[in-house]
């Protein structure tokens, strides 16, 4: 595995726990993305999990029900991890970069991510998953400052994460629905590959 330049392990941790940073989150009115909100969303899942996914931003359907991946990419997620007989509700916790959506759901900017990154730190610091899936190319320049490579060069690949996590990129579903094609090869295809090594690295652990 290759090492990263961050380390959640090493910073000052602002909060008690994932309580308390979810309490304050819920109320947080650091940036401008908390003028256009209906709901902050802060995470899904079992906080318990050995499995984090951190996406990049809420869209309009996880804005208006506070929690992440519920439209059509999320529907999508909970398949692929159905099809290797993970539970969204019982093996994974589901997170973003930023907790509230941004405008017609463009790409948080790099101000709207750093204001938000304690809240995320906090999530890792307090969860101390064992694998960390960065789903889609916003959360691999979040949690990959150093990277240079596109996600199609990565995804798959295994990286050193914060509390010894194994970390690893993931296509995003909202890519993997612009491309029906489940032939060798394709993104489909290769997202099939990734998520057979994470759950037989999970049952290993």
């Amino acid at each position: 595995m290759t090492a990263t330049l961050f380390d959640v392990a090493s910073m000052t941790q602002p909060f008690d726990d994932l309580d308390d940073t979810r309490e304050k989150c819920l109320s947080c009115t650091k940036c401008g993305l908390s003028e256009t909100r209906k709901n902050v969303v802060f995470e899904d899942g079992n906080p318990n999990a050995n499995i984090m996914i951190i996406g990049e931003a809420p869209g309009q359907q996880e804005d208006e029900s506070g929690t992440p991946f519920v439209g059509r990419s999320g529907q999508l997620l909970t398949k692929i991890l159905e099809s290797v007989g993970l539970s969204r509700q019982d093996d994974v916790y589901i997170c973003n970069t930023v907790k509230c959506r941004p405008p017609e759901n463009r790409v948080p900017t790099p101000d709207e991510k750093a204001t938000c990154r304690p809240y995320l730190d906090a999530q890792i610091a307090f969860i101390k998953p064992k694998i960390i899936l960065l789903c889609g190319a916003t959360a691999v320049k979040s949690m990959m400052p150093e990277n240079k490579l596109g996600i199609t060069k990565i995804r798959g690949q295994w990286f050193d994460g914060p509390h010894d996590a194994k970390m690893m990129p993931i296509f995003h579903p909202s890519y993997l629905l612009r491309n029906a094609s489940s032939e060798e090869g394709s993104p489909k295809w290769l997202m099939w590959q990734d998520i057979k090594l994470v759950k037989a690295t999970l049952d290993s652990l």
